[in-house]
């Protein structure tokens, strides 16, 4: 982020990198009978991708302590996912054929955003504070928003910050996607200069 009196200018970025797998077998049963046959399955999922703003900020209220921004920009999600199965079997000792499969989904998409951010100072010091940050936008998708909240302390040098962020998204009716949702806590070092 960077201010010059009341105006500014922002940019956040957010990179993906998640998967898990999942492999197991079954043995098939009839009415508590065991069957002389069973099944394996093996399931991969690999979400990769990048969630960019960039924005302008304008300073609605200030005092020493606390402040308010509006935040006007734009969001870009550019997320791939891929789903991987294979299925094998058999009857006694027949190998039965096996399936298995491949589906890849890419998005990438643009979104206007308009919000809210700032913090308010906890005590006589003011070295404690509550931060904030909302946004709401629409455009590729149906609706977006996030929301960010949590407490920080100030040193001489700037901030140390601990929150909890949640971007979510509801995609319109012809994508592939049509939601998806991030949450998880935040640490951050913010620098004064």
């Amino acid at each position: 982020e960077a201010r010059r009196g009341s105006w500014g200018a922002f940019t956040d970025v957010i990179y993906l990198d998640l998967g898990n797998g999942k492999s197991g077998s079954r043995d098939l049963a009839v009415g508590g009978v065991t069957l002389p046959a069973g099944v394996d399955a093996s399931v991969n999922f690999d979400l990769k991708g990048w969630a960019w703003a960039l924005g302008g900020t304008y300073r609605l209220s200030h005092d020493a302590r606390s402040f308010a921004d509006v935040v006007v920009g734009a969001r870009l999600l550019d997320i791939d996912q891929r789903l991987r199965y294979e299925l094998a079997g058999n009857i006694g000792s027949l190998p039965l054929p096996g399936r298995s499969g491949e589906s890849n989904v890419g998005l990438t998409n643009w979104d206007a955003i308009v919000g809210i951010k700032g913090r308010v100072a906890l005590g006589e010091s003011g070295r404690w504070f509550a931060n904030y940050y909302a946004d709401v936008g629409t455009g590729e998708s149906k609706l977006t928003w996030q929301a960010i909240g949590g407490l920080g302390y100030s040193f001489a040098w700037g901030d140390v910050i601990a929150a909890y962020r949640h971007i979510d998204y509801d995609m319109k009716s012809d994508r592939k996607i049509e939601s998806l949702a991030f949450s998880g806590p935040a640490i951050a070092a913010v620098f004064r200069w």
